[in-house]
């Protein structure tokens, strides 16, 4: 755990199962801060995802954490649970959430995947609690009208969608692991996304949620913009972190801008200024995070 000592000070950062997009985030993460503050040795720990990654904050398990949208707006507003006492690190990329089928399938909207085996992603992902707000806003329910496939890791389902075993994968964002290796498969793929009427409806049903769109190539082959609706990811930080250790990570992000852009395209969302700005109401940065933002003049 995080500690004061002449040596590199140790953070331990849960990321979520391997094959996902928080692995391969906390790997540019952790290389970007250890080029920038090498006085930090940041441990990435695989866990289940977002789900388990707050829980284990709270117990101060983990240092820092890779947290989804949702499943940081339920934590914090105590939707189903006490409301958690986290902090907000950074900002880490949008999620704009979408269903990818291959580009020889006869899917063309998400109504044509009811009854359909689609795999939703692992368990403990918050992508899969997001694909729940998306769905329940148009009035179909993740377990009742799809054949819903949960996964042990989430590298498992762009093979799946590959070889016929789901119609579909959900996932989100740019660059998205699950989606890159679809997309380079043999038959290409094809992303299916709310359309405008839909997303007007999940959005009044659940209006934390945001209209996102994920650029033109974002992935191979991909030539138009996609519009859908989605959250940010946070890192997040247990309240007990150390002043000295949030103002570090702070900085290292922001003078490493390029560096992790570089490392990882979603990651060039990752600066000070969305962090201010994708902060939930109510939520409190971390303090040291706070001290850095207002040095530089955001806060």
């Amino acid at each position: 755990m995080a500690q004061s000592m002449s040596a590199p000070t140790q953070v331990v950062l849960g990321t979520a199962t391997p094959g996902g997009g928080f692995p391969a985030y906390g790997a540019a993460f952790i290389d970007t801060i250890q080029e920038f503050e090498p006085a930090l040795a940041i441990e990435a720990r695989n866990t289940k995802g977002s789900t388990e990654n707050v829980p284990m904050l709270e117990r101060g398990e983990l240092d820092i954490a890779l947290v989804q949208g949702e499943v940081a707006y339920e934590a914090l507003s105590g939707i189903g649970r006490a409301p958690a006492d986290l902090r907000i690190v950074a900002a880490m990329y949008s999620t704009p959430g979408m269903f990818v089928v291959r580009a020889d399938s006869a899917v063309r909207s998400i109504r044509d995947l009811v009854g359909k085996p689609v795999a939703f992603g692992a368990r403990g992902s918050g992508l899969v609690i997001l694909s729940r707000y998306v769905l329940d806003g148009l009035g179909l329910d993740q377990d009742r009208d799809f054949q819903a496939i949960y996964l042990e890791r989430a590298g498992d389902g762009p093979e799946m969608v590959l070889d016929g075993r789901a119609a579909a994968l959900w996932g989100g964002g740019i660059g998205w692991p699950g989606f890159v290796k679809v997309a380079i498969g043999p038959e290409g793929a094809r992303f299916i996304a709310p359309s405008a009427e839909e997303a007007r409806a999940i959005q009044t049903r659940h209006g934390f949620l945001k209209p996102l769109v994920a650029p033109a190539g974002s992935y191979p082959g991909q030539v138009d913009p996609i519009a859908s609706v989605g959250s940010w990811s946070f890192v997040m930080a247990r309240p007990t972190l150390a002043t000295d250790i949030g103002y570090r990570i702070a900085r290292a992000l922001d003078r490493g801008h390029s560096a992790i852009a570089t490392r990882l395209a979603q990651a060039a969302e990752t600066t000070p200024a969305n962090t201010v700005a994708a902060t939930p109401r109510g939520a409190k940065l971390d303090a040291g995070v706070a001290k850095y933002l207002g040095e530089i003049g955001l806060l």
